[in-house]
């Protein structure tokens, strides 16, 4: 089975990372990528979430984030955390319809975030690292990219809408009739 790499922003499938330019907007406010909100969303004090949504750069987000770590209130890794980067994703591609469809033309490829070269901490969790031929990792965020393709796919054959509903779907994402 052929892999859809998620790596640098430049490469092929850079539009799939969190540090890839497509602004989102969220509770009334814009983000300028999913790294700042993904990041932002594990805090509750509104100063340093706002001084995370101001950073110009996604790694300036990240390592605002980083410096507040002490004033995290979702733990990174955790299941909410995950939930936080369904939203994320979801609202990457509901905003931005070329992605989803781009999304979709990856058919049934396995999606992989590549941390090959950084094989520590966070790294293993959201992505996977090629050792021996072999994608070794837990690639959350390339997993979360199967699922929400899955669900796109059921939206296109429906006539609905895609929402984030962890508590009544096991995948997260279920698929809502629009009324007509």
């Amino acid at each position: 089975m052929s892999a859809i790499i998620i790596g640098k922003v430049k490469d092929e499938h850079g539009c799939w990372g969190n540090m890839a330019p497509y602004p989102i907007e969220h509770d009334g406010e814009l983000w300028l990528t999913t790294e700042a909100l993904f990041q932002a969303m594990r805090f509750d004090e509104k100063e340093i979430r706002s001084a995370i949504r101001k950073e110009k750069s996604p790694m300036g987000a990240k390592m605002k984030a980083k410096r507040h770590k002490w004033q995290m209130v979702v733990e990174p890794m955790s299941d909410v955390d995950l939930d936080n980067m369904r939203l994320c994703l979801r609202l990457k591609v509901e905003q931005h319809p070329e992605l989803r469809e781009s999304l979709l033309e990856t058919r049934d490829s396995l999606i992989v975030e590549d941390c090959t070269r950084r094989q520590r901490g966070s790294g293993l969790f959201w992505g996977a690292a090629l050792i021996d031929g072999q994608w070794v990792g837990k690639n959350w965020l390339g997993k979360l990219w199967m699922v929400l393709r899955h669900a796109a796919r059921q939206v296109r054959h429906q006539s609905g809408c895609l929402r984030f509903n962890h508590q009544q779907h096991p995948s997260g994402w279920e698929v809502v009739s629009q009324a007509v």
